[in-house]
């Protein structure tokens, strides 16, 4: 009973998200306040509908209810209970649910939030996040329905699959779609001014919140995605270039430089035209991602669905979006008319020139993504771009982006002197010239991959700590460090942004840099040297875990006769989907990872190991961490939340609205 109210709720929300498309903009054309109104419980109605339907299907999963397709396909009765919730979304039907349910969440938030928005404009706004919701529902229930039943229910269902069964991946999707579909609500503030004709510094600022969730929450997912592959995967890597990796680092890139031109509009109204295509570009990015994760037309352990019907449906979504979002803004963009005129040097070219990095560099991902797509569809030719070319291409716009970041944060708006805003940063320069100097003389090999990314690292920490002290003005240090704990939030997000840039960049650097590998055939009591390290392959044992077997080493890792670490690596296998599984055991700390993986037994005697020494590897997640923690105190900063600051409207706008 409980999954067909929830199948009904869903369809109920389609019809609900109609009403909300068609009436409030109706009523923001004519200026009738009541259709105008109708946004705002619609907003709530469906997000109060899709969360029943979502929460049905977990209880679905959590109760073993086999009558659902869904469930059969990706769970079991053994299945552990973390795994059974997060295999609602751990399938391309549930998934679709969730991504409709943070849609209307957003939605929601906006309604419920967005009390100071210009009537008009949050009527559109709401229209548009509802139009989007029309497509997927659709998209849901015609294509891709969780609710299906089977005829003849079988006694068990077939396992989830074993490498999801983890719980950061438990974790990884939820926050991913939370800045993918959070980026609907850039799209929908962009395609709703475009249709008004009007964007202006109160736009921009209420915009600015919206996309900086997104790209928090974004930020979360892709640093638990590459967590996840690193220590899950037992390949030693945590990115890959993989094209659904792609997919979610490009809307990242855009959404960074949405964050950034929305300053410019806010602070001296330019950038307008630009940045309303940012917002278009950055969600239609997001759709792009779900294509290539949903079509089948790219091969990828992260792939959820491979049909290619669901694949045509979603490009026509994306079609009808991206296609209907560039031709409003094709023919509004020459309305949208800049009002700041600056300098060639100045805070506002700075931040240009940070933007034209990041969009580059993110078409430059996405070219090496669909090249080999391309390549195959119009030449009939099968191309492999990988890693050696992502490698090559996408650096120096990371370079360029790091050395540009703490100069335009010092740089005043409208003209600046660049001897003058570097004047402060020359001790930030020296000490990054040094540490980069003193990576290279002691570093045992020769490539400069470490000691520049030491060098960027420190560049960015220290200029965001000279960011920081720049604001607090003179006197003495009492004085400036009561002037520090008092400076808005917004500061400090976007100093701990920036010196997380260079914590990631730095650790990033280091491990492709520094580590030391060692693959070999070991035999059980044999040591071996990795590194400064001994390894020790004590013992190798079977285990059993709730719904898996394993074979189990022990090994011991010790340095300089004094035992470091005891750690288990296991190779894992699951009976129900018949698929065996790597986990790596690890040793962390503040300065390196210890990682040992255990292969299958050699016919020869001995066992395949694999043993890595990644030096700061942890300093990526920790870098990634503190991006999202700037980010989460620039949220809460009382003038970046929504209405916050802006103009209220006199009683002939009021009455006009």
């Amino acid at each position: 009973m409980i999954t067909e109210l929830g199948h009904f709720a869903l369809i109920l929300a389609l019809a609900v998200a109609l009403i909300q498309m068609v009436v409030p903009l109706i009523g923001a054309q004519k200026g009738w306040t009541g259709w105008m109104a109708v946004a705002e419980p619609a907003a709530n109605a469906q997000f109060l509908l899709v969360g029943y339907a979502f929460f049905a299907l977990m209880w679905a999963f959590v109760t073993d209810d086999f009558s659902l397709r869904v469930v059969v396909a990706n769970s079991h009765t053994l299945k552990p209970m973390l795994y059974k919730i997060a295999g609602t979304w751990g399938n391309h039907e549930g998934s679709m649910l969730l991504w409709v349910l943070i849609l209307a969440l957003f939605g929601a938030a906006a309604a419920n939030f967005g009390g100071a928005l210009p009537a008009r404009l949050r009527a559109r706004v709401l229209a548009v996040q509802a139009s989007i919701g029309v497509a997927f529902y659709a998209f849901i229930l015609f294509t891709s329905n969780p609710f299906v039943r089977l005829a003849s229910p079988p006694m068990n269902g077939q396992g989830m699959n074993p490498i999801l069964q983890d719980p950061g991946l438990a974790f990884h999707p939820p926050f991913l779609y939370l800045g993918y579909v959070g980026l609907s609500m850039a799209f929908s503030f962009a395609v709703a001014a475009l249709i008004e004709g009007k964007v202006d510094a109160a736009w921009a600022r209420w915009v600015r919140p919206w996309t900086l969730a997104a790209w928090m929450f974004l930020t979360v997912g892709i640093a638990l995605g590459a967590w996840w592959s690193y220590y899950v995967l037992g390949w030693g890597g945590f990115w890959a270039w993989d094209p659904v990796e792609n997919a979610s680092l490009m809307p990242w890139l855009f959404a960074a430089a949405l964050l950034h031109s929305a300053i410019v509009v806010e602070k001296r109204e330019a950038l307008k035209s630009w940045t309303i295509l940012l917002a278009i570009l950055a969600f239609g990015f997001s759709l792009i991602g779900t294509f290539l994760v949903r079509s089948g037309v790219i091969t990828s352990v992260h792939a959820f669905a491979n049909d290619p019907s669901r694949g045509v449906f979603i490009l026509l979504i994306l079609g009808i979006f991206m296609g209907g979002a560039l031709t409003l803004y094709a023919a509004r963009a020459g309305t949208l008319e800049a009002k700041g005129v600056f300098g060639t040097v100045s805070r506002e070219s700075a931040l240009i020139l940070n933007n034209v990095l990041l969009a580059t560099s993110a078409f430059v991902v996405f070219i090496g993504t669909v090249w080999p797509l391309i390549a195959e569809t119009l030449f009939s030719r099968k191309l492999s771009v990988g890693a050696p070319f992502f490698d090559l291409a996408f650096p120096p716009f990371l370079i360029g982006l790091a050395l540009i970041l703490p100069v335009g944060s010092l740089m005043p708006w409208k003209r600046a002197t660049l001897a003058k805003s570097l004047r402060p940063l020359i001790g930030a320069g020296l000490l990054a010239a040094a540490l980069g100097a003193l990576a290279w003389s002691v570093q045992s090999g020769r490539t400069a991959l470490g000691p520049v990314g030491l060098a960027l690292g420190a560049w960015l920490v220290a200029g965001a700590a000279v960011d920081l002290a720049s604001r607090t003005g003179r006197g003495g240090f009492g004085a400036r460090l009561g002037r520090l704990s008092r400076l808005p939030r917004a500061d400090w997000g976007r100093a701990l942004g920036h010196a997380g840039l260079g914590i990631a960049i730095f650790g990033i650097c280091a491990v492709l840099a520094w580590e030391v590998e060692d693959i070999r055939v070991a035999k059980i009591g044999e040591s071996f040297p990795v590194g400064a390290y001994t390894v020790k392959l004590d013992d190798v044992r079977q285990a059993a875990g709730p719904n898996y077997t394993a074979t189990m080493a022990d090994m011991t890792v010790s340095r300089d006769g004094r035992v470091v670490a005891v750690l288990h690596p296991e190779k894992r296998f699951y009976p129900v989907a018949g698929m065996p599984t790597t986990n790596a055991a690890i040793s962390r700390s503040l300065m390196r990872d210890i990682y040992l993986v255990v292969g299958d037994p050699e016919p020869t005697g001995g066992y395949a190991v694999r043993s890595y020494i990644k030096p700061f590897a942890d300093w990526i997640w920790g870098g990634a961490l503190i991006m999202a923690l700037g980010g989460f105190l620039s949220l809460t900063d009382r003038r970046y939340r929504i209405a916050a600051g802006a103009r209220k409207p006199s009683a002939a706008q009021v009455a006009a609205e």
